[in-house]
């Protein structure tokens, strides 16, 4: 079995040596310009064209959560790998509990008002504050897929209603599930906080904008866990400054690094991390990656598959 591995700035060392243990009767070997020779799988994160181009693969993991990257690659290039070929995207290998505990640490951050004390720290007032009830605190979940899924499990223990919307209805234990476009109005309305870990399609750009943040509760709270390219940013502001939108915790953004002289950086309500809410896990992801190989090899069904026309 021959694989081929190509990461920008993985430690390559490290992933190749892992990769041959754990998949001994494998040749792992990182790919370099001027490699054609045959392969059976391809392990990459923003692979040039001629890498997989002309192949005959039996699959391609993509070494992250996200697949909108190579998928924008495949957009522009579509000769790059042939539409039989699979597309693999890892499913969790760690990021669900990252992502569980941002969700649920952010949460509690507003719920319990430590925002506002902060601000009052900084004028020097000892001032209690009257607590938020936990049936004023809606939570709606944009995008109800394994992440969304696994965020709302770690919520419902805390108390507060919780809701989705995804393209199909989910049946989640605990959760009002909404679906498609008809029925997003009706998640918005009441949802106190909104958190978004919608996959990256052409439906779901810019989907948080102004339209969608007016239907959200007064003093809403908003949290991108996402991609950047899901928010309009100017709008963001507008309702920050309005009032609409109380507070926002950012993960990821439409330009990144965040530029200095972006705006988002001085709002005091504005919360910002560098893309850090869920990462690669190396030896999780090597297991699920290697776990699923040796499915494929024996015929089984495997799960993680992305369905190139959806967009995850």
């Amino acid at each position: 079995m021959e694989i081929l591995f190509y990461h920008p700035s993985f430690d390559n060392a490290f992933w190749v040596k892992a990769l041959r243990e754990a998949l001994p009767d494998a040749n792992i070997r990182v790919w370099t310009p001027g490699d054609n020779a045959p392969a059976d799988y391809a392990l990459v994160w923003h692979p040039p064209v001629e890498m997989l181009e002309g192949r005959k693969l039996k699959a391609v993991f993509a070494l992250g959560a996200g697949v909108d990257a190579i998928l924008g690659q495949l957009k522009a290039h579509p000769q790059m790998l042939d539409a039989a070929v699979p597309l693999f995207r890892l499913e969790d290998t760690g990021m669900a509990q990252q992502m569980q505990e941002y969700a649920v640490s952010q949460l509690l951050h507003w719920f319990r008002r430590f925002d506002d004390y902060q601000a009052l720290k900084g004028e020097a007032k000892w001032q209690p504050l009257e607590e938020y009830a936990h049936k004023d605190f809606t939570v709606g979940i944009l995008g109800a897929g394994v992440l969304g899924a696994k965020v709302a499990e770690a919520l419902r223990p805390w108390g507060f209603p919780l809701r989705c919307w995804s393209r199909s209805r989910k049946d989640l234990p605990g959760v009002t599930s909404f679906a498609g476009a008809q029925e997003l109005g009706d998640f918005l309305h009441g949802t106190r906080v909104l958190i978004n870990l919608l996959p990256n399609t052409p439906e779901t750009a810019g989907i948080i904008n102004h339209a969608l943040l007016a239907q959200l509760e007064e003093g809403s709270y908003l949290l991108n866990l996402a991609r950047g390219v899901h928010l309009v940013e100017a709008d963001l502001l507008q309702a920050l400054e309005s009032g609409k939108v109380k507070g926002a915790m950012l993960d990821v953004f439409r330009e990144e690094p965040l530029p200095s002289d972006n705006p988002l950086w001085a709002h005091p309500r504005v919360a910002i991390t560098p893309h850090i809410a869920a990462v690669t896990r190396p030896h999780e992801a090597i297991d699920y990656i290697c776990h699923t190989i040796r499915q494929l090899e024996r015929g089984e069904a495997v799960s993680g598959r992305v369905d190139r026309a959806r967009g995850y």
